[in-house]
């Protein structure tokens, strides 16, 4: 079994499952956008996330001999650790609901500050869990700034959201006038025929023409709602705001669930019998996710939430537009909440919690691939800047906060 022990190895797994854990949310929201059912695409998204746990734990979790301390991952899998088994099946369903959550909260609020209250709240919760679970191994003197660091983005993020939203409106409010009739009624039944742009191919859906507006205009905003699959025009952004706080709580206890699991602190294990390895741990974890997943997302196929158009098994076996993408999604989740565990197994799970700096990998891709932020004021873009140097402020100090698990 492969174990990573040094410090520098610790923080090079973090960084690249920063880059993952910030990339596969912009990919699925991408996918809601161009109008493929959120149902659909997690289906497809947990079947890669658990494939990833099972190419991990074959390849990392196999190599080199088993030793009593050290088994690999298929004499584990005989073992008396059920206690710990449980931790790390109970980390799965609480990630699994926490993702369930965003994938509509982003539609509703936004893939930034969905990120960004989320990623602050595990932070916040799990990391002073993961601070007292480690016997304190990481310095509380650079760790604790480090959170602080957190709470001031997230103060900075939501005045970017406030800033930008208020841009948006003027923007609709400006076309209504010129176009003498209200928002609401624009957003909910323009004709496509009356929004004079150039029209191009869905290089996702590649089933009808999508009008190509400007980012960051009006018109773009209109033609996003027309198109996307969970409409949110005229809903209120509580019911987002609500899903990002109940997913913020889940995030910040699947951590501590993997940390108890893969060290027993609680000392639930029988004498004797070695403690599951990171691996091992991370596959129940993965496992237990997609069993939620499954459950939950063939039930919403049937019975719709918040709107959604309903569909049918059937329907999804069929629905090939986006499932590379939705795929891709899922592997990237995987890879980056394995290396994750990794790298927490090594230098304490606090320190890897740097990793909730993902907005910072997000927002770059909301710029990119949604135009966020294009054609906003000044003082957005002042702010938005305010909050990417906060988060790498963050994520430098909890990165110097790695010790080293003896």
């Amino acid at each position: 079994m492969y174990l990573v022990e040094s410090k520098g190895g610790a923080i090079a797994c973090m960084l690249l499952a920063l880059f993952f854990l910030g990339t596969w949310p912009a990919i699925i929201t991408l996918l809601e956008r161009r109008g493929r059912l959120p149902q659909h695409t997690y289906l497809d998204y947990t079947m890669t996330n658990l494939l990833a746990a099972v190419i991990i734990a074959l390849t990392f979790g196999q190599i080199g001999e088993s030793t009593v301390e050290r088994p690999n991952f298929f004499t584990q899998l005989s073992q008396e650790n059920w206690p710990s088994v449980l931790f790390a099946m109970a980390g799965g369903v609480v990630l699994s609901l926490g993702n369930l959550s965003t994938q509509y909260a982003w539609a509703f609020v936004g893939l930034s500050v969905v990120q960004v209250i989320s990623s602050s709240m595990t932070v916040v919760i799990g990391t002073t869990l993961n601070y007292f679970l480690d016997d304190k191994i990481n310095r509380a003197e650079i760790l604790f700034p480090g959170v602080g660091c957190f709470l001031v983005a997230v103060c900075l993020a939501s005045a970017v959201h406030s800033s930008n939203a208020a841009d948006d409106k003027a923007k609709l409010s400006s076309w209504s006038n010129e176009n003498k009739t209200g928002t609401e009624a624009v957003l909910s039944s323009v004709p496509e025929e009356a929004i004079p742009n150039k029209v191009t191919k869905d290089l996702e859906n590649g089933n009808g023409p999508v009008h190509k507006a400007k980012a960051g205009t009006a018109t773009f905003l209109i033609e996003l709602e027309k198109r996307r699959s969970i409409k949110v025009f005229g809903k209120s952004t509580f019911i987002g705001l609500a899903l990002t706080f109940f997913a913020g709580v889940c995030f910040s206890l699947f951590s501590p669930a993997i940390n108890l699991a893969t060290n027993d602190q609680w000392h639930t294990l029988k004498e004797g019998v070695p403690k599951l390895v990171v691996y091992t741990a991370f596959f129940y974890f993965s496992l237990s996710c997609f069993v939620i997943a499954l459950i939950l997302n063939i039930s919403f196929l049937y019975h719709p939430a918040l709107g959604v158009p309903r569909s049918t098994f059937k329907a999804y076996l069929k629905d090939w537009n986006g499932r590379g993408w939705a795929f891709l999604a899922g592997l990237l989740c995987g890879f980056g909440n394995g290396l994750q565990f990794m790298g927490g197994q090594a230098a304490g799970y606090a320190a890897a919690d740097a990793v909730q700096a993902l907005p910072l990998v997000s927002t770059f891709w909301g710029v990119i691939l949604f135009g966020e932020y294009r054609r906003s004021s000044r003082r957005t873009y002042v702010l938005l800047f305010s909050m990417l140097f906060m988060f790498i402020a963050a994520v430098g100090v909890l990165m110097a906060s790695a010790g080293r698990r003896k």
